[in-house]
């Protein structure tokens, strides 16, 4: 795989963001979304504390719907109209491709998370706020994304649709997002032995974050974001070089 190759690509995915309105409207909206879910149902200027944990609170809710509309179109878009063999015509692989595809939409959303840091200006007005523990929020926030994004980008390559995209893309991050939720691990218990709980509340997104969320980097939470966002570009490479043809 060739980094020049990749480096080009990005920059081309990159000008098309720049010029579609899509990532200014994903990026107004996520903004619009954290002001209002921190500030008037976590009422964070009365919660009478210098974090932004009720900031991070809310991301892996956002990104549940707005990281798939970002990732829906990445391959979807490309095989509806018959680009995608135009651009595997070209003296690029499928590995760089897909790469560099999956980087601009993440650098996209990266650019959009790094445009809430007003809250990090307000905590630190407020208070002395712990920097570990908003670093590791970020941290944490943007693997979620990633890991969101990955999986729009496997449901993108399945489908020419990028409506179907979508929805299948939510669901799958709706279970990831579900599964350690105690309203559903306590529905389990009734029924279903404590290892299988134990397994499906090891796949949820929330968990992982949580840690994150509170300062805690730990390196299951690590293994759990880079084995979900390979596992799903794997698959998603593997998709693109069967439709190919190797």
């Amino acid at each position: 795989m060739s980094f020049k190759n990749c480096l080009i690509l990005i920059k081309s995915e990159i000008k098309n963001y720049i010029v579609s309105p899509s990532a200014y409207v994903f990026t107004i909206i996520f903004l619009i979304f954290t002001g209002f879910f921190t500030f008037n149902v976590s009422h964070f200027f009365s919660a009478d504390e210098t974090s932004l944990r009720s900031f991070f609170y809310w991301h892996p809710m956002l990104y549940l719907v707005l990281v798939p509309a970002v990732g829906m179109h990445l391959w979807a878009d490309e095989r509806k109209t018959g680009t995608i063999e135009l651009l595997f015509t070209m003296p690029i692989s499928v590995s760089e491709a897909l790469i560099s595809k999956f980087t601009a939409a993440w650098l996209v959303i990266a650019v959009a998370l790094t445009m809430t840091f007003p809250m990090v200006v307000s905590v630190y007005i407020l208070g002395t706020p712990d920097s570990g523990t908003i670093i590791c929020g970020y941290f944490g926030s943007f693997l979620v994304a990633g890991t969101y994004l990955s999986i729009a980008g496997f449901t993108s390559s399945i489908t020419n649709s990028q409506v179907v995209s979508f929805i299948l893309s939510v669901v799958i991050c709706l279970f990831l997002f579900l599964a350690g939720l105690p309203s559903v691990t306590d529905m389990l218990v009734n029924w279903a032995p404590v290892e299988l709980i134990d397994t499906v509340a090891s796949f949820s997104i929330v968990t992982h974050f949580r840690n994150m969320q509170r300062g805690i980097i730990e390196l299951k939470d690590m293994v759990y974001f880079a084995s979900m966002i390979f596992f799903f570009l794997f698959t998603t490479g593997l998709i693109l070089k069967n439709n190919r043809g190797g």
